[in-house]
């Protein structure tokens, strides 16, 4: 659903430059250092809801990214039914980028356009590569994985080289709801969205691997709500960059209003709590406290996106609230700081 730019778009002047690890707009600089690497995982072609996440990440000083992989989609998925939905997902990505003025393209990798064809079989990609490049090098910062869609690049770097799973955490927005914590939503997916997108890469993660998961499943995600007015009066009137945000949605809006499934006077921005659980926690006795988890044994994933006990399992962290208003009001604050600074002329006005 989002619109893909087209390669021969102008560039867009007047906006100042800048560099990921330099935050030139913050009139108070921030502590330097950040408390994790992070390899930021998107369908970026898909529901809009990304571009948020993707923009609050770039915006938050607290986290080094390293690498922002551009993953695809289920084929035939309405929002982008192109065979080639990774490949526009690098390319909005790169839009996104250019929109705010940010010059560190580099770290944008494409992943593969296929889902895994079964379990032992890796899809060769370039951020595939990137992963592996990145959980193998010597670091003092702990890394995590945030993935807000399918596992397909995860799964098949961890095919490759399976030593990745001991030098990292996924946080996951995705998968059913476990049966003694939620109930699905009414007329729900039987199978999650982005589970859907690659069930089998699920699996190589869950089932075949020892990687550490923390989860934000659907009945999680869907918690993460703004409304109409909060998106007009908050983020439309952030200068060109959040106008683009909020049409990107509005768009979604008018489509589903026109199949008699809307308007709507909220949108999911569910991806946002991969920005929550990463950016946003406490300084002491760190962690994303002021949300709330349990800790359960890791099921093995099933075809049909249920899950089964098993023996041996190790750890999951499976959040059960989240906090969506230290969330939210940090995107709107930061988003109206940095407009404030990248649309202001050199000569001050």
């Amino acid at each position: 659903m989002t619109r893909i730019p087209s390669p021969d778009t102008p560039p867009r002047p007047g906006l100042r430059s800048w560099t990921l690890g330099d935050y030139p707009w913050q009139a108070i600089p921030p502590v330097s250092g950040a408390r994790y690497r992070v390899i930021i995982d998107n369908d970026f072609s898909g529901d809009p809801d990304d571009l948020f996440q993707l923009v609050h990440h770039l915006l938050s000083p607290n986290v080094d990214i390293r690498a922002v992989v551009a993953s695809h989609l289920s084929p035939g998925d309405p929002f982008d039914p192109s065979p080639a939905s990774a490949q526009n997902a690098d390319a909005v990505a790169r839009d996104v980028f250019a929109r705010m003025g940010l010059a560190s393209h580099e770290v944008i990798a494409r992943g593969a356009n296929d889902r895994l064809v079964d379990r032992q079989t890796p899809q060769a990609s370039a951020a595939a590569a990137a992963i592996v490049a990145e959980a193998m090098r010597d670091a003092d910062t702990p890394l995590l994985y945030l993935a807000g869609g399918g596992l397909t690049d995860l799964a098949s770097a961890l095919l490759i080289e399976p030593r990745i799973a001991d030098r990292m955490t996924l946080v996951w927005i995705g998968g059913n709801e476990h049966d003694d914590l939620a109930s699905p939503p009414p007329e729900a997916m039987p199978i999650e969205y982005n589970l859907l997108i690659d069930v089998t890469a699920a699996q190589v993660v869950f089932n075949d691997s020892t990687l550490p998961i923390w989860q934000v499943p659907r009945n999680m995600y869907r918690q993460c709500l703004v409304s109409e007015a909060e998106l007009r009066l908050r983020v439309a009137n952030q200068g060109a960059l959040g106008r683009y945000l909020y049409d990107e949605l509005a768009e979604v809006q008018r489509r589903a209003a026109g199949q008699g499934r809307g308007p709507g006077e909220t949108y999911a921005l569910g991806d946002s709590p991969l920005v929550l659980v990463s950016a946003l926690q406490s300084l002491f006795e760190a962690d994303s406290s002021s949300s709330l988890h349990v800790t359960m044994p890791t099921p093995e994933l099933r075809e049909d996106g249920s899950y089964a006990p098993r023996p041996d399992a190790r750890p999951l962290r499976v959040f059960t609230w989240l906090d969506t208003r230290l969330m939210f009001e940090d995107m709107f604050l930061k988003l109206a700081e940095f407009v404030a600074w990248s649309e202001r002329r050199h000569d001050g006005h």
